[in-house]
């Protein structure tokens, strides 16, 4: 595609990402922002708040969604990809509705969004497209032409996703100590989220099991497992775990929790281990805190050697992969043939959400897939 970097019919690229505080004071209405419907006091969320305010109430994601913006943009002015970046968060500033206005306001009539999160599942997908169909309600209430908007596929198995991933676990086997590096166990981590959730992740025919949620995961774990064997010659023993869990006891989540996953790795006499969480994007507070400081510190209380490898980031082959994601699609909606780029068993996913692809409990319109009320 390196003939025609052009991204008709689209006119503009949205970051669509989850947001966090930049500061002590934004903790708690971030919060809020985040669990608006469930009731939860504000005594509650400030307890909740306390990992942010070890790290002064600032999470890394907005600084991490900046360096993303700059590595897309440089990419695509160095590609002669004319195609403008916006922003735009679901939970804080700047948030979505006020970025589609700007867009809006500047002519934009044909948006492609990629939101940051590779993978199937209703928090991941499904939930940005609710946003998205929310702020396009909001607007048309203030009587604004609406644009066309249309979704990335997820990208879990592009190169430029694993490939970089791939060089974060090579480098944390290559930092552990020699006398243990050889029997390392990867432990490859994603967000937990509750089973019934991860069962009906993906398109109706995915639904099972652990859905496209799980078999997403297993299948980057496969790959970045084969490719560490290909360059260092050992069979590293692997297994997909979970972290950051956060509902309520009795309902059922995806296990095993890293924690508990790195206490029964001990006792089994595993000499060491490194964390790869694939599930995550960037290193923002989930892996900030839920692995550079629990399951560290968890690891140092057992005298178990850990390292943990770095998430794509704004790794510059991360941001070549969305320009050819972005000109997959556009060759797609112009009626042009293209060859997904896509590495594993599973191949490329599908360009336009199903009916029925990662339901919400309780049905609420989503933008960007067949279902769209706004086509």
């Amino acid at each position: 595609m390196s003939d025609a970097l052009d991204a008709t019919p689209y006119d503009a690229l949205l970051l669509l990402s989850f947001g966090g505080p930049e500061g002590p004071d934004d903790v708690v209405p971030f919060l809020e922002n985040v669990t608006r419907g469930r009731g939860i006091p504000k005594e509650r969320l400030k307890e909740v708040g306390q990992h942010y305010f070890l790290f002064g109430g600032v999470s890394p994601i907005n600084d991490q969604n900046r360096a993303l913006l700059d590595a897309l943009r440089k990419d695509f002015a160095e590609h002669g990809l004319d195609l403008p970046i916006y922003w735009g968060n679901r939970n804080w500033a700047p948030y979505l509705t006020d970025t589609l206005r700007e867009m809006v306001a500047d002519g934009r009539r044909r948006i492609l969004v990629l939101a940051t999160s590779a993978y199937a599942s209703y928090s991941g997908c499904r939930q940005y497209r609710e946003n998205l169909a929310d702020s396009l309600a909001a607007l048309a209430a203030e009587g604004l032409e609406l644009p066309k908007i249309d979704k990335l596929r997820h990208y879990f198995n592009h190169p430029g996703f694993l490939d970089p991933m791939t060089d974060g676990v090579l480098a944390s086997l290559a930092d552990l100590p020699e006398d243990v590096r050889a029997g390392a166990h990867i432990a490859f981590t994603t967000h937990s989220i509750p089973t019934v959730s991860a069962d009906t992740s993906g398109p109706v025919e995915t639904h099972g099991e652990g859905g496209a949620y799980v078999e997403e995961h297993l299948d980057v774990a496969q790959l970045i497992a084969d490719a560490v064997r290909e360059r260092t010659g050992i069979d590293h023993p692997w297994r997909l775990v979970y972290q950051s869990r956060s509902g309520a006891p009795h309902i059922p989540w995806l296990e095993p929790d890293i924690c508990d996953h790195l206490e029964a790795l001990h006792g089994a006499g595993v000499p060491a281990v490194v964390m790869a969480p694939i599930g995550f994007v960037s290193d923002h507070m989930e892996v900030l805190y839920d692995l550079d400081t629990e399951a560290t510190a968890k690891a140092g209380e057992l005298g178990l050697p850990v390292r943990r490898s770095a998430t794509v980031g704004d790794d510059p082959r991360f941001a070549a992969a969305i320009r050819e994601l972005v000109l997959e699609r556009a060759a797609v909606e112009s009626g042009r043939e293209v060859t997904p780029c896509a590495l594993g068993a599973l191949g490329a996913s599908h360009h336009l959400c199903p009916v029925g692809c990662c339901p919400a409990r309780a049905p609420r319109p989503a933008a960007a897939g067949a279902d769209s009320p706004y086509a």
